[in-house]
């Protein structure tokens, strides 16, 4: 259906086939593949031979590390946020689609998930981490906040999981991802080429149970008292206030997690987790996160973080405001607020 330097989409029986094929660049997602997704999904959907959808990526040391931001900082360093704005509007359609999706989907989630990689992969029917799994929404640390729906993840993760991934962009392992609802179960990746010939040989997603291990368990639950204790305070700034009052190992490596990233954006993340709480579909909770990112480079850090992060790499960004205590609330409220006749919309 579409072969590219980026991207291997076809059929293979009754099974829908997507493979990401950049291992150079980790597979971060252009526009096209974004949109060869979306294509190819549209199009199985109605085609009664296709019983099932499989995604995976040639690389085992990524699956997606996100969206490719070179042309969202060349285009924004211009003043043309349209590019941008147009960008995250289909890949936030394709989110809701995968969510959506009536048939099974099963997303073999090894290696580096992050950002875009999280929208094509985390929302599917059946997903499944390896050992090489290192899944994180790492978007505070240039400007912008976790978003593909994200936040439908974070914000139905126990207790205040979701504030601090969210605002830390801290890192899980395979068996966190489970806990977290992130993943369903784990799969040794030496088992993987198996599995996905007998999904494709026979397209029932029952196979995957007799594939499924158990995997070493991660910090995650055992963080989870202090977790809550944390990051269920009031806002961004009493989050961190609680950490640093704490000289325990762990409240000071997640307090400098936070201090590192975007204070805009993590004050943003923080209240657009909760939000999410309250919003009851995936595309409610879109529509918050694209109020942030439509807003990221003309009124937000954007373009300041991807060049100290990604393009020069000092690692020196001069964010607006630069600490969480100097934020106001009408500077968040500001960035959330409904966008008017802009706001994100789903084809029927």
């Amino acid at each position: 259906m579409l072969q590219t330097d980026e991207i291997n989409i076809r059929n293979t029986g009754k099974t829908g086939r997507i493979t990401l094929t950049r291992p150079d660049a980790l597979n971060a997602m252009t526009y096209d593949m974004c949109m060869g997704i979306g294509a190819a999904l549209e199009t199985w959907n109605s085609d009664p031979d296709i019983a099932i959808v499989v995604i995976d990526a040639e690389s085992s040391r990524s699956f997606c590390s996100g969206g490719d931001i070179a042309d969202l900082y060349k285009t924004g360093l211009e003043g043309n946020y349209d590019y941008g704005r147009k960008f995250w509007a289909d890949e936030y359609r394709i989110n809701e689609k995968i969510k959506n999706y009536p048939k099974p989907y099963i997303a073999i989630m090894d290696g580096i998930v992050m950002g875009g990689g999280v929208g094509i992969s985390a929302h599917g029917s059946h997903r499944i981490v390896t050992e090489n799994t290192m899944f994180a929404m790492p978007e505070c640390g240039i400007g912008l906040v976790p978003d593909v729906g994200g936040n439908f993840l974070l914000s139905r993760a126990e207790g205040s999981i979701g504030e601090y991934l969210a605002a830390t962009a801290a890192r899980l392992t395979a068996s966190d991802c489970i806990y977290a609802g992130i993943a369903d179960c784990f799969v040794p990746k030496d088992d993987l080429p198996e599995l996905i010939k007998s999904l494709e040989t026979n397209s029932d997603v029952s196979i995957i149970k007799e594939f499924a291990r158990e995997c070493v368990p991660g910090d995650l639950a055992l963080n989870q008292k202090t977790i809550n204790t944390h990051f269920s305070k009031a806002n961004a700034v009493d989050i961190i206030a609680s950490l640093e009052a704490d000289k325990d190992e762990w409240e000071t490596t997640a307090a400098k997690l936070m201090r590192r990233n975007c204070p805009l954006s993590v004050a943003c993340a923080v209240e657009i987790v909760r939000q999410s709480r309250e919003a009851q579909t995936i595309e409610d909770i879109l529509k918050i996160e694209y109020r942030f990112t439509y807003r990221s480079m003309s009124h937000g850090d954007l373009i300041e973080g991807i060049r100290a992060q990604i393009i020069d790499k000092d690692r020196k960004p001069n964010w607006q405001t630069a600490t969480l205590e100097e934020l106001t609330q009408n500077q968040i409220n500001s960035m959330l607020e409904p966008l008017g006749a802009d706001e994100l919309t789903f084809q029927e």
